[in-house]
């Protein structure tokens, strides 16, 4: 990671366990654009925009997005073919 402004998904992990219930960086996701499989901490961040944005390590694409509202939060997932969450 080149750019001063990413961050790696960990520098999120508390926000997104508020929306999951469960520390997500550690969990598997896949890329629905290429297929890559791996960690949620390893996707990059980038959180200086008025909302969040992980990207794919491997091909740069959006796989989850989210924004704080004055109504909630808005939860973009589509970029995931797949978000493992172990049954509790």
């Amino acid at each position: 990671m080149d750019d001063p402004l990413v961050l790696d998904a960990n520098a999120v992990a508390g926000e997104m366990a508020e929306f999951f219930g469960v520390e997500m960086t550690a969990l598997t996701h896949r890329c629905a654009h290429c297929g890559n499989l791996g960690a949620i901490g390893t996707l990059r961040a980038w959180t200086r925009g008025p909302g969040t944005v992980l990207r794919c390590s491997t091909c740069s694409e959006v796989v989850v997005r989210w924004a704080r509202t004055p109504s909630g939060v808005k939860l973009d997932l589509r970029g995931a073919a797949v978000l493992e969450i172990p049954g509790r």
